[in-house]
């Protein structure tokens, strides 16, 4: 089942003792949050589908073709849900992959519920631990192989945390999975964790340390450019170590700062970063949004939708991403586009339109429908008229004709919205009404047993809703004649902030405050306050020139990176010119940019992403520049006002020609006399180019000489201009 199976199973690390031990995991199927309410009042997070696939599947899948031989499924919220999930799948009869589940109804933690797999007395050595929530491809073997010799030399070395590297938004500081902005303190040469900060104050990057992190560790490297995983390889003390502490409830916030902070134990953590690898944990909406488009775009794979069947339906993969189950009844008229799935037994009617969305099993959409950005579930009806933008729809809700959901709407099971009626931005709608008190700690996932919803919680999804159908009908007001479901409300202060965790794109308004307050921030503040994205800190040494170069270099790789993922999102997800270029302006902040710097990748992405477009033939390849700048026209030419924005373009498009992309070679001329048509850049600048490459070797001449004829044309208008004038000036002025 899943990807193929590599060998995970080990000898006892005593060389006298050959007793094999299997490469055992814990899964935590209960994330302890309430990030996703009000859905999981109903049905457990793990049990959530992704991408048309429950999400356990993705890390059950991946713990198998890393070549986990045992896992131990924690349950815990709806346990029984899980269990009878797992009971009616293939998990639980797999010859070589052994899925055991272990339940408790009083964990309200992390802690507690390691606390009890150590009373288990199940787990055997070194073990893999992740939440039911987490999406991988990576390979676990050179993480293994680390932290095994790690442990032969310091016993004190317990745990080993997979990182990513992911830069934060600058201006919002939280990453594309909607995670807070991640501080992390690492010594370069061991890999060795001595600084973990996830709740890092909003203090646009400024960094208080403790003087003895600097005196204790020679060569320290800070970062705020890694993402954390959560994926952990521990040794067996990590359980015992939570069974004697019981403050230790929350994985990172408790466990890894106590043992950071304790300087009296020594035990250690350490880091092992992947580059090419895939890893994601779905904490909120926002990363549900992520981790479903990267799996759409097979950034995952083997972990895709054409692969991921589990017993449903065979989907295909088909041109521009689209992903169709094969019994499907789609109306003639019906537009389905790039980057969509669509499920088993769903029909689609007239005049529909469907972009960048996952339709489920059994919808019912009808004509002259537009869904946009959303995720539809299960048995979901549509009716006319209906639009729909960047929500999530779960399983038999019904939507009356001429009905609107506003970005960012959560609809619960079995919600209706009457016709006509709009679904405000951002509301959550529930049959169930709203706990009128919520839990303080958010790591409390569900309310206690004497609740309503905790006494509820184990029980089918019939049975939940005949018992909301009984008791709590929303009055028809809520959401217009002939709905049903409770408008939950936000919190004080709730709505300003619901944004950051949505499922729909950031509001262009909130992307131009945080960019002006980081602006006034930086007025007021001096050179030495502010951290690189990473960087190497070394008591009493001084930065050669060297080195600043060497960052440098490694600044411009990132930041060309962040600005061609930035406009492949735009692209992919169609998000507006104005909008990408408010993303790209803060990254330009972010890495202390030129306007050249962001003129030069942008063109860079945009005639990368030219390329990739199928073609058959130079004329081909020429249309998709010419589509590509047509389209994305004010983006660009918004930062090439000057001559040295336009020289860095010219510039960027004769290193392509010469190493990356020689496709462009043949049509450095054509395509640079289309940017001087289209506007992109003027005559001053393509004489200036030609200008400083009058000393260049003969190697470095090679597209000047191609275009010299269209040179001594631009050469010959300018001279031609500058006369004209001179002779108009004469005869007006004398």
């Amino acid at each position: 089942m899943g990807a193929q199976k590599k060998s995970g199973a080990r000898v006892s690390e005593d060389p006298d003792e050959l007793v094999r031990i299997p490469l055992q995991a814990i899964l935590l199927a209960d994330s302890f949050t309430t990030k996703f309410r009000p859905i999981t009042l109903e049905r457990p997070k793990v049990l959530l589908p992704l991408v048309n696939v429950p999400m356990i599947n993705y890390a059950l899948t991946w713990l198998e073709s890393a070549g986990v031989e045992e896992v131990f499924v924690f349950c815990c919220s709806h346990s029984k849900q899980v269990i009878n999930y797992l009971e009616k799948s293939e998990w639980l009869s797999q010859p070589s992959f052994t899925v055991t589940t272990i339940e408790s109804q009083n964990s309200v933690s992390a802690g507690d519920a390691l606390r009890v797999i150590y009373e288990r007395n199940v787990i055997q050595g070194d073990f893999v631990l992740i939440s039911g929530d987490t999406v991988s491809n990576m390979s676990l073997t050179q993480a293994l192989l680390e932290h095994k010799e790690r442990r032969k030399k310091d016993n004190n070395a317990v745990m080993t945390m997979v990182i990513k590297r992911s830069k934060p938004n600058p201006a919002i500081h939280q990453s594309r999975l909607g995670t807070d902005e991640l501080f992390m303190a690492i010594d370069p040469n061991t890999k060795q964790l001595v600084y973990y900060e996830d709740r890092a104050d909003q203090s646009r990057g400024t960094l208080q340390l403790d003087k003895s992190l600097l005196v204790d560790n020679p060569s320290l490297s800070l970062h705020h450019d890694k993402q954390d995983c959560y994926i952990d390889i521990c040794s067996p003390e990590v359980l015992s170590l939570f069974t004697d502490n019981f403050d230790y409830q929350h994985l990172r916030r408790h466990f890894v700062k106590g043992l950071l902070l304790d300087d009296i134990m020594g035990y250690k953590i350490f880091v092992h970063e992947i580059h090419s690898d895939y890893a994601a944990r779905i904490d909120n909406f926002r990363s549900y949004d992520t981790v479903s488009k990267d799996i759409i775009h097979r950034w995952t794979y083997p972990l895709v939708p054409d692969v991921m069947n589990f017993g449903h339906t065979a989907t295909k993969l088909e041109r521009q991403g689209m992903y169709r189950a094969l019994e499907i009844s789609q109306s003639q008229s019906a537009v389905i586009g790039p980057f969509t799935v669509i499920g088993s037994g769903t029909k689609i009617g007239n005049n529909s339109k469907i972009l960048n969305s996952v339709i489920g099993e059994g919808c019912k959409i009808g004509s002259n429908v537009i869904i946009e950005g959303c995720y539809i579930w299960d048995n979901i009806i549509i009716e006319d008229g209906c639009k729909l933008q960047h929500a999530i729809v779960c399983d038999g809700v019904i939507i009356k004709s001429g009905a609107v959901l506003e970005p960012g709407v959560i609809l619960s099971f079995k919600v209706v919205v009457g016709p006509e009626f709009v679904v405000p931005a951002y509301s959550q709608v529930s049959l169930f009404q709203q706990p009128i008190e919520e839990d303080s700690d958010e790591e409390l996932e569900y309310a206690d047993s004497t609740s309503v919803i905790g006494s509820q919680v184990d029980k089918s999804d019939v049975e939940i809703a005949s018992k909301v159908l009984e008791t709590n009908f929303s009055p028809a007001s809520q959401l217009g004649v002939g709905g049903a479901g409770h408008v939950w409300s936000t919190c004080e202060g709730g709505l300003e902030e619901e944004w950051r965790h949505s499922v729909a794109p950031i509001p262009k308004d909130k992307i131009q405050e945080a960019i002006k307050t980081m602006e006034d921030d930086m007025e007021f503040a001096t050179d030495d306050v502010f951290l690189p994205p990473s960087g190497e800190l070394k008591p009493n040494s001084n930065d050669s020139d060297d080195d600043d170069h060497e960052d440098s270099r490694d600044d411009s790789y990132y930041f060309e990176k962040e600005v061609e993922a930035t406009f492949l999102r735009a692209v992919h997800e169609n998000i507006q010119e104005s909008h990408l270029i408010l993303e790209i302006n803060s990254l330009k902040l972010s890495y202390n940019k030129e306007t050249s710097d962001c003129a030069g990748a942008l063109f860079y992405a945009m005639m990368k992403y030219a390329l990739d477009i199928p073609h058959s033939s130079s004329d081909g390849l020429l249309q998709n520049v010419q589509g590509v700048f047509t389209k994305w026209k004010k983006a660009l030419t918004s930062y090439l006002n000057g001559n040295d924005e336009q020289i860095e373009v010219i510039l960027k498009f004769e290193e392509m020609c010469l190493e990356s992309a020689k496709e462009f070679a043949t049509l450095f001329t054509t395509i640079l006399h289309h940017l001087y048509n289209d506007d992109f850049v003027e005559e001053n600048a393509i004489l200036s180019w030609e200008d400083e490459k009058k000393d260049a070797d003969e190697a470095d001449k090679v597209f000047v000489k191609q275009a010299q004829k269209f040179i001594q044309v631009r050469n010959h208008c300018l001279f031609f201009h500058t006369n004209r004038t001179r002779f108009y000036a004469t005869c007006v002025f004398g």
